[in-house]
């Protein structure tokens, strides 16, 4: 059979996408719907849109499996005593011309596809079966270079493994954009990983450097790698200086006034010296002007009392050192705000702030337990973002979290203005959203997760009939004095 089954299966596939293509057109051989036949063919264009994604994620594992054999069948034909490297340039060579891929690209769907053959069969599999795409794949492989082969079996299980148990209105990681899941399997990664999230810091931080790169037409790109917090409250703060410039009489849009005062905040005289260690984490964020750029800090207890040294989170952007938690809740004024969690289960505890406000003590609850814009695929963390009743007010709707979504100005004006609607949230879950063709899309959801108690603390806890003894609610426990400490003081 060899090439020949081969050549009758992809003129299976052309024939295919003929038959595929004439319906696209509008032109099958009866319409989707005798009915309505345009609302038909519109329905019928999302089918074929998922189809489609399906099939190309089938391919997708296709070629990453039959790149490895071409690989492994060059190796064993090469000459013997030929180099090595010699020979895998070879392969990535000639893979590269098949697939017209440039030598770096080549390379990197080489290693892909060798860590999908190797270690990541659950990624694989779920190629192979449609589930998730090429770029889902990528992240998975990316997240699991630096791992051992147990931490990479550890991470495809907890997304691929259909026994680990997740929310039923949660989107599974093939349901989400790509960047969203990587966003998660990278929280996951630093949060698991063998190796302190704050020695690897420290080495990344080494690395701190700012590229510059020529564009077309008389622009280039100024671009910095540099510790998070210091990233995510400068993005903040131009957001915030933006929108503060915005007005009746100003013509330049929100990306071009953000772009504006970033030039001006480095060529200008403006700009505020970072005070800090040797590392260049420092964390004198004060601005010149009385505009602040919000930032919340989830910190376990048991990290920000100094007992262990998991991973806190920064909004927005994912896993921080504990020490660099640590020293935005003690030095970032009033530009950061503390938030404490459950030693239980992870779950959001308190939200340390100058001075209580609902409204704001609602927003930050809302941003806590959506994490970004809750419409799928969105990453907009901004302050901007809205609080918007789901069942309007006016209609009955209370003003509670369960009621209130909060979505980016984009996808806000979204719902108002076009037949697209939120779906009822939890206090703990966002809402979905049902387009207009009535499909259903979940939304993405926290992945809260118990902190890891030292196991000073384990030995002298007393035993409990469901676990472990329950720190914040037994009268007297040196745990509850420990955090009555951190949350309220000496008092």
């Amino acid at each position: 059979m060899g090439r020949e089954a081969v050549a009758r299966a992809f003129a299976d596939i052309r024939a295919a996408l003929a038959v595929l293509n004439a319906e696209v057109d509008g032109c099958g051989s009866e319409p989707f719907s005798a009915a309505d036949p345009l609302a038909g063919l519109a329905d019928g264009s999302l089918d074929i849109l998922a189809g489609a994604r399906e099939a190309e994620a089938g391919l997708a594992g296709l070629k990453a499996r039959a790149a490895m054999r071409y690989a492994g069948t060059a190796h064993a034909l090469a000459p013997l005593g030929a180099p090595v490297p010699a020979q895998e340039m070879a392969v990535a060579a000639e893979i590269g011309c098949v697939l017209a891929l440039g030598p770096r690209a080549a390379s990197t769907f080489l290693s892909v596809s060798h860590a999908l053959t190797t270690t990541l069969p659950l990624t694989l599999a779920a190629l192979q079966a449609g589930t998730i795409s090429w770029q889902h794949a990528r992240g998975m492989a990316d997240e699991a270079a630096t791992l051992d082969p147990a931490g990479a079996a550890a991470l495809e299980a907890h997304f691929l493994d259909p026994d680990t148990p997740r929310p039923a209105a949660a989107a599974t990681i093939g349901e989400m954009p790509a960047h969203r899941f990587k966003h998660k399997a990278r929280t996951w990664r630093e949060r698991h990983h063998t190796e302190s999230i704050r020695k690897r810091h420290t080495k990344a931080a080494a690395d701190r450097r700012v590229e510059y790169r020529p564009d077309q037409d008389g622009m280039a790109w100024l671009s910095a790698c540099l510790p998070a917090h210091q990233a995510l409250a400068g993005w903040n703060r131009l957001n915030a200086l933006a929108r503060a410039a915005q007005g009746p009489n100003e013509p330049r849009t929100l990306t071009q006034l953000r772009t504006d005062k970033f030039a001006e905040a480095i060529l200008t005289s403006g700009t505020n010296a970072s005070s800090g260690d040797g590392a260049g984490i420092g964390t004198d964020l004060t601005p010149s002007s009385p505009i602040r750029a919000q930032v919340l800090v989830t910190v376990p207890v048991v990290a920000l009392m100094g007992v262990t040294d998991e991973p806190a989170m920064l909004d927005g952007y994912g896993p921080i050192p504990a020490s660099m938690a640590r020293d935005l809740v003690a030095n970032g004024a009033d530009s950061f705000y503390r938030v404490l969690v459950d030693p239980r289960d992870g779950a959001p505890l308190e939200i340390g702030r100058s001075s209580y406000r609902v409204t704001k003590a609602m927003r930050n609850w809302l941003r806590l337990r959506d994490g970004q814009c809750p419409f799928p695929g969105c990453s907009n963390p901004s302050l901007d973002n809205e609080a918007d009743h789901l069942l309007a007010w006016h209609h009955g709707g209370t003003t509670g979290i369960s009621n209130l979504g909060q979505p980016c100005p984009k996808h806000h004006k979204l719902r108002h203005t076009t037949g697209w609607t939120p779906t009822p949230a939890t206090k703990n879950q966002p809402p979905g959203w049902t387009s207009p063709t009535g499909r259903h899309y979940k939304s993405e959801h926290q992945d809260w997760e118990p902190p890891h108690w030292p196991e000073s603390a384990l030995s002298a806890m007393p035993a409990q009939p469901g676990g472990h003894a329950d720190y914040l609610y037994i009268p007297r426990s040196p745990g509850e004095e420990s955090l009555h400490r951190v949350l309220y003081g000496s008092s």
